[in-house]
């Protein structure tokens, strides 16, 4: 999607786009989709478009909430991922939560609350992570 803006901003078409970065057509409209897109591939829109590789597909993997089927999606979906636009964020939290999980069962070797609660919230990120990947909003 990003491609697609950067695209835009430069008034090229998609056969201008395909012919300076040495890709085919059906390539820049298969990333333009939001399909994956090889290294060498990115490697060129990058240079295409005079940014780095990392900045390129760090906001290839960001969250867009302007498009028409994010906001058809249920209201609880956007609350919690009201803040986050990275995938990263969200494993980080997921990854967080089960080091709280973990070190409060050590801690503690009861059932407290804390424990079951951080592996839940744990497991319930990682089933919006996998539904975000799903839909292809990333």
């Amino acid at each position: 999607m990003i491609v697609k803006k950067l695209r835009e901003k430069n008034n090229w078409s998609q056969e201008q786009l395909a012919r300076l970065a040495g890709v085919s057509l059906r390539t820049i409209q298969r990333v333009e989709a939001g399909n994956k897109a090889s290294l060498e591939t990115l490697k060129s829109l990058a240079s295409v478009f005079e940014i780095e590789l990392s900045k390129l597909t760090e906001v290839i993997a960001m969250l867009d909430k302007n498009c028409t089927e994010w906001k058809a999606e249920p209201w609880f979906i956007k609350f919690f991922l009201f803040g986050s636009t990275k995938r990263s964020h969200m494993l980080v939290s997921e990854y967080t939560l089960l080091a709280i999980g973990i070190i409060a069962w050590l801690m503690f070797k009861t059932i407290e609350v804390t424990t079951p609660i951080a592996f839940l919230l744990a497991y319930l990120n990682s089933k919006l992570v996998s539904y975000i990947d799903e839909k292809g909003y990333w």
